[in-house]
């Protein structure tokens, strides 16, 4: 809970590393408890859906070959969003449009029916290796154009302003801040 800020918070840059990134996605509550479950009845294991900017520290990815979690987990890194909306079936997430901003510019913007793992294969995958429990929160992918990609890369600044936003869902809004 700690690499986690809500709405409307600033995200917080550490003084380890310049290199705060931004990834808008979406997010999935599990609301019912499972082991293997079928991506047909994915679907019913979901309760809520909220926005998340999954901020990294690119270099701290770095430091371990097969691990990121040094580089996914820093205090205050990533926003979750700006609140949780009730799952009313495979429809709310059809083809729906993510998008992130930075200071009012587009960086991401895609559509779920585009994206490389479906909502269904994510919660089956998942639970393959370990029972998804109410209240667990999968973090389901970005799309292109995270600032690591560009050349030079657009790393976060203290006053930058990210609102990641998704047809239906709203927009998660933060801004950034050194520490």
């Amino acid at each position: 809970p700690q690499t986690i800020v809500g709405h409307g918070d600033d995200l917080v840059r550490p003084p380890e590393s310049e290199q705060l990134d931004y990834e808008g996605e979406i997010a999935i509550v599990i609301g019912r408890a499972g082991r293997r479950i079928s991506k047909a009845d994915s679907w019913g294991h979901i309760a809520a859906v909220t926005l998340c900017n999954e901020g990294t520290i690119r270099d701290w990815l770095r430091h371990a070959k097969f691990n990121v979690t040094q580089g996914k987990n820093w205090e205050k890194s990533g926003a979750m969003g700006p609140g949780l909306l009730r799952f009313t079936g495979p429809d709310m997430l059809a083809d729906i449009e993510l998008t992130t901003r930075v200071n009012g510019d587009i960086r991401q913007q895609d559509r779920t029916s585009r994206m490389i793992f479906d909502f269904t294969h994510i919660i089956n995958y998942v639970s393959t290796f370990i029972t998804l429990v109410p209240g667990d929160i999968l973090v389901c992918g970005t799309p292109t154009g995270a600032g690591a990609r560009f050349d030079p890369p657009k790393w976060l600044q203290p006053g930058d302003v990210i609102e990641v936003s998704a047809d239906g869902l709203g927009t998660l809004r933060n801004g950034v801040r050194d520490e």
